[in-house]
């Protein structure tokens, strides 16, 4: 026996001693005779037609389509969605927001569970926070949802917020229409938290529900007067216990505030209710007001006028975002962005001055590929 492989213990001095010689190499972890299986690379009238008859899988892979970042899938998606318009806009939209750790996970999963048992379709949209260090996203939202997570009526789509405005990611109006097209008529969009703005979020949704606590110190310390002017409803969670007295005199100091702001456009009063997402008790309240808000507006016209101004806001977004991508993707700045901005570090030039002559380059670019064209 060679000195690499000799063990003492085998010795026959060590009676009743063995050591096995081992595996010169670590058997591999995955079966090497694995090979996986690609599904058929569809058209945007394949994914149309099957999202249209409410295949699940191939709308999870369609609403990839809308959130990747290559030019290759920029034209599918959207050919996907021009598809699925016509077939769109029959759900009610829902956002929800609130502070971190109102329970707006475990609300969403109560929530959801209501409609569920009433025959509806529920698709959740949730928008996990996206680390300022790493760039990673947990999107374990399915986690928390445990209940909604093994309903056959629940669609839970986890994003990750990336840089894009009040934590909505980038694509969750395309993927809303997807949704509504496969069928599902409850939309719900879960946002990252207060703190950031809710702007994009309220943008797309028909009614936004704000989510407090009580019992943590000064109610009103949490309100933030941009977020409640948007708010249709407020909702006190962890009404259960010794916590319900509490979260009656937060609900009290919450309506005292929304007397003090103007009269909403729409002419709805915010409602003010309490409840127990844990306990799902006063689950059934807060949708007999979303109903009430429902009927109120379609019938004062503005629940309509109210989607007629998000298209609009959205068409301009939709051009802010490409004329970004259009500017960042640009030869000619890709090359003389590096140098400008080292320049803006070193204080040679201000960032206003970097910004402009940046600007100039890409509109002397532009100028130059037209003329080409000609």
């Amino acid at each position: 026996m060679d000195e690499q492989h000799h063990h003492p213990e085998n010795d026959p001095a060590y009676k009743g001693l063995k050591v096995q010689h081992g595996v010169e190499s670590a058997p591999p972890i995955i079966n090497p005779h694995f090979r996986r299986r690609r599904l058929p690379e569809l058209s945007a009238e394949q994914y149309i037609k099957e999202i249209v008859a409410g295949n699940i899988t191939r709308l999870s892979q369609a609403v990839t389509l809308v959130e990747s970042t290559l030019e290759a899938h920029r034209e599918k998606a959207q050919a996907i969605i021009e598809g699925c318009l016509p077939y769109a806009g029959r759900s009610i939209r829902i956002g929800i927001t609130g502070v971190p750790g109102a329970g707006k996970s475990t609300s969403i999963d109560a929530f959801g569970m209501h409609l569920i048992r009433q025959g509806r379709k529920l698709a959740v949209l949730a928008i996990d926070p996206t680390s300022e260090v790493s760039r990673g996203s947990i999107l374990g939202d399915k986690t928390r949802m445990e209940q909604l997570a093994r309903e056959e009526n629940a669609f839970i789509r986890p994003s990750a917020a990336g840089d894009s405005l009040g934590g909505v990611a980038r694509k969750t109006r395309e993927t809303i229409i997807l949704c509504e097209a496969a069928g599902f008529d409850t939309i719900f969009v879960e946002t990252v938290g207060v703190g950031q703005s809710e702007t994009a979020v309220h943008s797309m949704v028909d009614f936004f529900l704000l989510i407090q606590l009580a019992g943590t110190g000064d109610e009103l310390q949490g309100i933030k007067r941009g977020i409640m002017e948007m708010a249709d409803g407020i909702v006190i969670n962890k009404a259960d216990g010794d916590n319900v007295d509490a979260a009656q005199l937060a609900a009290a100091h919450f309506r005292n505030a929304l007397q003090l702001f103007p009269k909403t456009e729409s002419g709805w009063e915010p409602k003010v209710l309490t409840y127990s997402g844990y306990y799902a008790l006063g689950i059934k309240e807060i949708f007999d007001m979303i109903d009430r808000y429902r009927h109120y507006t379609t019938d004062t016209g503005y629940f309509d006028l109210k989607r007629q101004r998000q298209a609009k806001w959205w068409m301009y977004e939709a051009i802010n975002d490409t004329l970004k991508h259009s500017f960042y993707h640009n030869p000619t700045i890709q090359q003389s962005l590096p140098q400008l901005e080292k320049a803006v570090q070193e204080e040679s030039i201000t960032p206003f001055v970097a910004a402009h002559r940046l600007l100039d380059i890409y509109y002397r670019s532009i100028s130059q590929e037209n003329k080409y064209d000609e």
